[in-house]
């Protein structure tokens, strides 16, 4: 019993960092997200070409062009133009 309790906790360990929201940068310039997040909030500067994962346990993100969004942490968001797309 002890060992099947140990592995579902380790499933869910597991299956919790999984789950987070990604974000690429397909402009040829740096673009910058701001993410509040547990009512802590910080600035992601993502360089061209560069993907980041964050947003584990949902968050609030403004786009870099003032859009702003929730996030539950499966969304994949894509910046293209200065805009932000949740796809």
């Amino acid at each position: 019993m002890k060992t099947l309790i140990l592995a579902g906790l380790a499933f869910l360990g597991a299956s919790g960092a999984v789950l987070a929201a990604s974000a690429v940068n397909k402009d040829s310039e740096p673009r910058m997200l701001i993410v509040t997040e547990g009512g802590s909030r910080s600035e992601l500067t993502l360089a061209p070409g560069e993907t980041v994962e964050f947003c584990s346990s949902g968050c609030f993100v403004t786009m870099p062009n003032g859009d702003r969004v929730a996030l539950t942490g499966s969304e994949d968001v894509e910046i293209s133009g200065g805009v932000g797309r949740v796809r």
